[in-house]
């Protein structure tokens, strides 16, 4: 039998800089040689803002973000309070007979920030949950079993969202996988048209900005692959699990084209960088052929979708990003981000493109000129 277990603070004091050791041993250790490759085996005693900070009081910029979590920053004082404000409360989370305040409050408010289009939420706990819910429901709520994504999406690594997932990397090992998830490259209208044409095609899912490698969109690409959408019955579905809540300029990065999706997947950014939450927002029609009776209420669902810590603070979230404009900011600083950054195309030659919409940045790195010459034929990987 173990020793008793210490609580918290005491495990926080005592065993710090066990970090790595504990990982090589219980979780990860691939992660563990990766980590001292890069020089990054550092011990991280805290988080504040844009910053980590080590144990010996050194503050790293953060640019990882917690691959879009942290919008907000590390360690927000008004998410704290939120969820100091639940806990206190001491709400009766989770009834699952039953409904809770925060929750409906929650679907209220990202509603009201979403297009007419959508008119009801789907609580989850992650990104990846809220796809695979968009797959549940573009194939419940039209009755045909294939889904349409784009090559080099990235929408998950659980096995519905790793099927439409367009990144061999990730699905190597792994299959088979969901059969009728099929990739249509991303831009092209044309094989995005003669999928559709066989009328089994119950969603189109696609990112407005695709977060592996911050590919862009053509102008009117996404507008007229809504309509191709809507004209052969097939739902179109948004993943702004990257995209949403501010990071592009825009609370919801398809309002850059006036998209009116039939579902929009929400996480990472709208807990705060605390308490794991998701949204799935979804059309009135097509949430009701889903949950089209009584005794099909609980159809689908997840555990711990909708509970009040999360819910709290999601909406601490959309407080501070209202009142501090941090989605004009974001607007504002990428516009200067692109300004200062594009220059490095000609100035650099392994610099090949510079992109971006808001804070959704990439610099694309390739080998200078007579690299081939080497007989090296490897492909340098785009930098998100």
């Amino acid at each position: 039998m173990p020793e008793p277990l210490p609580h918290v603070g005491e495990i926080l004091n005592r065993r710090r800089g066990e970090e790595l050791s504990l990982n090589d041993r219980f979780v990860n250790p691939q992660m563990g040689r990766i980590l001292r490759t890069l020089g990054f085996d550092r011990v991280w005693t805290g988080g504040e803002g844009a910053h980590l900070i080590d144990s010996g009081g050194e503050r790293y910029l953060d640019l990882f973000g917690g691959y879009g979590v942290f919008a907000l920053g590390r360690n927000h004082p008004e998410v704290i309070s939120a969820l100091e404000e639940v806990m206190e409360a001491r709400t009766g989370n989770l009834p699952q007979l039953g409904v809770t305040l925060l929750s409906g409050v929650l679907a209220e408010q990202l509603l009201a920030r979403a297009p007419d289009s959508v008119a009801a939420m789907v609580p989850a706990s992650t990104g990846t949950e809220a796809v695979e819910a968009a797959i549940k429901i573009a194939r419940a709520a039209t009755g045909r079993g294939r889904v349409l994504y784009a090559e080099h999406a990235f929408h998950g690594l659980t096995l519905g969202s790793l099927s439409i997932n367009g990144n061999a990397e990730f699905r190597d090992g792994f299959g088979p996988l969901l059969p009728g998830c099929d990739p249509v490259p991303f831009g092209d209208l044309q094989a995005l048209r003669r999928e559709l044409e066989g009328g089994d095609v119950a969603a189109f899912v696609v990112e407005p900005v695709q977060g592996k490698g911050v590919n862009l969109p053509a102008p009117g690409y996404l507008a007229d692959a809504q309509e191709l959408c809507r004209g052969a019955g097939a739902l179109f579905v948004c993943d702004e699990v990257q995209t949403g809540v501010g990071r592009t300029g825009r609370f919801l990065a398809l309002e850059h084209w006036g998209l009116e999706p039939d579902v929009i997947c929400l996480a990472k950014a709208l807990s705060g960088g605390f308490v794991p939450v998701g949204a799935v927002l979804v059309s009135r029609a097509a949430h009701t052929s889903v949950f089209d009776g009584m005794e099909r209420a609980v159809r689908h669902g997840s555990t711990f979708g909708g509970n009040d810590l999360a819910a709290a603070a999601a909406l601490a979230t959309l407080r501070v990003l209202d009142r501090e404009r941090l989605v004009e900011r974001a607007e504002r600083l990428g516009a200067l981000l692109l300004e200062l950054t594009r220059p490095l195309v000609d100035r650099y030659e392994v610099v090949r493109e510079v992109r971006g919409l808001g804070l959704m940045w990439a610099i694309e790195f390739g080998p200078p000129e007579g690299r081939a010459a080497t007989g090296s034929s490897a492909r340098w990987p785009d930098m998100p």
